[in-house]
């Protein structure tokens, strides 16, 4: 059975299986999830507690697989969790996790967690997570997205009794936090928190925000290429900004922004040549929010623009790894900053002729 983490609570409500596997990759809400269903479990008289880490391929599952067979007749009923950070059980593990998530039919002594990280789609269509799904409940922690970033702040706010003004000043505010916390849900739980400390039951103004909530937004080099595509300028400049900050690999942001590049030429030849664009698309392996993009700016990019784009990004790949380009600056960072934003002026056309890069 497969549950979204939204609808955990609904499901508690009505009653608790005996075997859950939570898996994703945002540390705050694999947590939540986590602890709701042990509180669930708690709740019900399960007291006892076991957990294992799997670490390496050496791990004993034999552990694991006696624990849940360990009560007498006097012993309470017990939670067991398994946590395995790499997602790889391994070749002893996926039998052992088969036998566990079998045994967990019809035992009413025994609640198993099974807690995992983001798992690609080959590793869910293997025997060992398939029988997790079969014989309990799959739950998918799933990242919040900049977009629903600020509506997520405002129920948590409200669930401490504090909330922001109405309108467009409220937006703002949310807007604003959104902007300090993005990419790092744990921070903004604690900041959320400090702030049910520091003022009490009611409406925050701008100013309390502003000043209470520490800039602890963390940027992912892969996201960057959404926000470039977006037309978004001024996320674009906050996350190069943060990206320097952390420390993060000039060559690897710009592969993120070249490959972008490359893709959109691709699929604008493809479209020439008399391929349809969802067909384009899926040859070059765009998919999800990439490909709603992609089929927004793509009309708005000649291939005359695309190739200038592409010519620019060959500049940087140099610039990048230490030489020296005419009319572009010789700082790695600084060009990079100009290559995203000539792309990100160009997603920006929402009609109109597309025009040479940087010409406006």
């Amino acid at each position: 059975m497969q549950l979204a983490a939204s609808q955990l609570a609904v499901h508690l409500q009505k009653g608790l299986r005996s075997l859950y596997a939570v898996h994703g990759d945002e540390p705050l809400l694999a947590q939540e999830a986590v602890d709701a269903i042990r509180a669930a479990a708690r709740g019900q008289g399960y007291t006892e507690r076991s957990a294992h880490t799997v670490s390496g391929a050496h791990f004993d599952w034999s552990e694991v697989l006696a624990a849940g067979g360990s009560l007498s007749l006097f012993s309470d009923k017990q939670i067991i969790e398994v946590r395995i950070p790499s997602g790889k059980p391994g070749k002893e593990g996926s039998p052992a996790i088969q036998q566990l998530a079998q045994a967990a039919q019809g035992n009413e002594d025994t609640v198993t967690i099974v807690i995992l990280p983001r798992l690609d789609k080959a590793t869910k269509t293997g025997a060992w997570f398939m029988a997790l799904e079969n014989f309990g409940v799959t739950i998918a922690v799933e990242p919040v997205e900049r977009a629903a970033l600020p509506q997520w702040i405002a129920q948590r706010l409200q669930t401490l009794g504090l909330r922001v003004a109405s309108g467009v000043q409220g937006q703002r505010s949310l807007q604003f936090f959104a902007d300090r916390v993005e990419g790092n849900l744990l921070a903004a739980f604690q900041e959320i928190q400090k702030l049910a400390l520091l003022y009490p039951v009611g409406e925050l103004s701008f100013e309390q925000l502003e000043s209470a909530v520490l800039n602890v937004a963390r940027y992912d080099v892969f996201k960057l290429s959404e926000a470039v595509l977006a037309g978004q300028a001024g996320r674009v400049q906050r996350m190069l900004d943060g990206l320097q900050a952390e420390g993060e690999a000039e060559v690897l942001v710009h592969y993120a922004l070249s490959e972008d590049i490359r893709a959109l030429k691709r699929v604008k030849d493809a479209l020439s040549a008399g391929r349809p664009l969802p067909v384009a698309l899926r040859e070059q392996r765009i998919w999800g929010a990439r490909e709603r993009l992609f089929e927004r700016v793509l009309p708005h990019l000649s291939a005359a623009t695309l190739t200038q784009l592409l010519r620019c990004a060959h500049l940087v790949d140099g610039i990048v790894k230490g030489l020296k380009q005419p009319d572009w600056p010789n700082d790695g960072w600084q060009a990079l900053h100009r290559l995203a934003m000539m792309l990100c002026s160009e997603c920006a056309l929402q009609i109109g002729p597309a025009r040479p890069p940087g010409v406006r």
